[in-house]
């Protein structure tokens, strides 16, 4: 399976590494300034930016807009347990957006990391 990478804009570089190696088993590859670091979990690579003129993914756009953090749209992380994983978290002090929605083909929850960016944990139902 290929590689797929995702941007997320994060407000503290340093904050949202240790969130993400912590609580949800990604590892660095690499943190080559103080406004980037990429991580990775099995096919996902996850490319941290902070808003910065530097250059990158964290620049203005030509129009002067800023990237910023939250949204939406996110990514989602299969679980086996999403029960305990969620009791953990929690005991943690990690950000839920919502309580444990139960739909169709399984079970999901959403989290924040401390940029107030989503992430969606889900278990998959037993199938018929």
């Amino acid at each position: 399976m290929a590689v797929v990478s995702v941007r997320y804009i994060v407000t503290d570089l340093n904050a949202a590494m240790a969130f993400y190696t912590t609580h949800l088993g990604f590892k660095v590859e690499m943190h080559p300034a103080p406004t980037f670091a990429m991580l990775s979990r099995e096919n996902l690579r996850l490319l941290l930016s902070v808003p910065s003129e530097l250059g990158g993914g964290g620049q203005s756009m030509p129009d002067g807009r800023r990237p910023e953090p939250g949204g939406w749209n996110r990514f989602q992380l299969l679980v086996s347990d999403l029960a305990a994983v969620v009791e953990t978290l929690r005991r943690a002090g990690v950000h839920l957006r919502s309580d444990l929605i139960t739909g169709v083909g399984g079970n999901q929850i959403l989290l924040e990391d401390p940029s107030g960016n989503p992430i969606e944990l889900f278990e998959p139902g037993a199938r018929p």
